[in-house]
């Protein structure tokens, strides 16, 4: 199969986690350095993301994810393809602001 903008995917992994007492925060900062440690990066303040080449390989992230889930909290995890990652409008204030940069995949044969 070759890559195309309909088999490559987005995770996204958006959370609203408690950080009340100290324990908490200690809790929602472990969950956010484990996400990133598996490739995932911040794209708004509790929204990360992560590119994928394949279904299969997304699915193994999620999986990941869905192992570290904090106990508290409201953690929600979805895919989207690259095709429609791509028509996302992002906007700083009224100005227009460019999507992030697609990491370059290797295929190997």
């Amino acid at each position: 199969m070759r890559l195309n903008e309909y088999r490559i995917l987005w995770i996204l992994v958006f959370f609203d986690l408690p950080t009340v007492t100290a324990q908490e925060k200690k809790i929602a900062s472990k969950f956010r350095k484990n996400i990133m440690k598996d490739g995932f990066s911040m794209f708004q303040f509790s929204i990360y993301l992560r590119h994928c080449s394949s279904r299969e390989n997304a699915d193994v992230h999620i999986n990941r994810v869905k192992k570290i889930l904090p106990a508290k909290g409201h953690i929600g995890i979805i895919t989207i393809t690259d095709k429609q990652f791509g028509m996302m409008e992002l906007f700083y204030g009224k100005k227009e602001a460019k999507l992030p940069n697609t990491p370059q995949q290797l295929e190997l044969f």
